[in-house]
């Protein structure tokens, strides 16, 4: 059987009150939700996804597109699951895999936060996300990604499955930042992998102008302090206009609440407004 395909197309610009306006539509069983108007006139939209889970074969596109000046937040309504595959079928006992693009591009001044739920791959799931980032050059990114290997509260590993990411992040033509992380096998257990934890996570800010070196290393370390108490480990580190923060560790919950910190310094860095509970995130907490 041949799996499905849904897209999210989205096109933010800026009105002349200073707000931003949404325009776009979604395939099933991708929906769009109520769109909410942040107190600095940012669009928050979430995604919902009615299908319950990918299977291998299955594909989501999410492509959005920010004019001059505008900002937006993207979430999800629920976490994402990832069925098993491999050795589901007698004609593909390999497995079929799943697959999650992120196309994004943010013309000057616009700003983006992709801020979806996690990510469960169950044990024999196949997952291969891409995500492909063109920002202007004084556009700024902010970006997460928190991935559980396994239903580890039904004592489930990711077993023979596999996860993939590649990130390509592009700053006015010039390629910026380039990640290729593939986790299966040997390397969920190894030292220089998971080291046998099955949630891993990554926060990606790319600043809209280089920050001042003083500004730069009290923001790394503060994020450093406030890693220092998660159940888990994280690490955090200068790019070179913005940071990358990494998260491995056993709770999907742990990472969000540092990378919710590391977001709202973001914010207080630049002169942003506070950010808000997220309506659906679940037990957040004041960063």
């Amino acid at each position: 059987m041949e799996g499905w395909s849904a897209t999210a197309r989205l096109r933010f610009r800026r009105d002349g009150a200073g707000a931003t306006t949404l325009q776009g539509g979604a395939t099933a069983p991708l929906r769009l939700q109520r769109s909410q108007r942040g107190a600095d006139g940012r669009c928050g939209l979430p995604l919902l996804h009615t299908a319950g889970g990918l299977v291998g074969g299955d594909g989501l596109t999410i492509a959005a597109e920010l004019e001059a000046g505008s900002r937006a937040l993207l979430t999800s309504v629920a976490a994402q699951k990832v069925y098993g595959s491999r050795g589901r079928s007698r004609l593909q006992p390999q497995g079929r895999w799943a697959r999650l693009e992120l196309d994004v591009r943010l013309g000057p001044g616009a700003d983006l936060e992709w801020l979806p739920q996690e990510t469960v791959v169950f044990a024999g799931g196949l997952l291969e996300q891409v995500q492909r980032l063109q920002l202007a050059a004084d556009a700024s990114w902010l970006g997460i990604d928190v991935v559980r290997l396994g239903r580890t509260a039904r004592g489930e590993t990711l077993g023979d499955g596999c996860w993939r990411n590649r990130l390509e992040l592009r700053r006015g033509g010039r390629l910026e930042l380039v990640e290729r992380l593939q986790l299966d096998g040997d390397s969920l257990d190894d030292e220089h992998g998971l080291a046998g934890q099955p949630v891993v996570a990554t926060l990606v800010w790319a600043a809209p102008a280089p920050l001042p070196a003083e500004a730069l290393q009290a923001l790394l370390a503060e994020g450093r302090r406030d890693a220092a108490g998660l159940q888990g480990q994280g690490a955090v580190g200068a790019l070179e206009q913005g940071l990358i923060a990494r998260y491995r560790g056993p709770s999907s919950q742990e990472a969000r609440r540092w990378f919710r910190r590391l977001w709202a310094r973001t914010r207080m860095l630049r002169g942003l407004a506070a950010p808000e509970p997220l309506r659906e995130w679940p037990l957040q907490e004041e960063p």
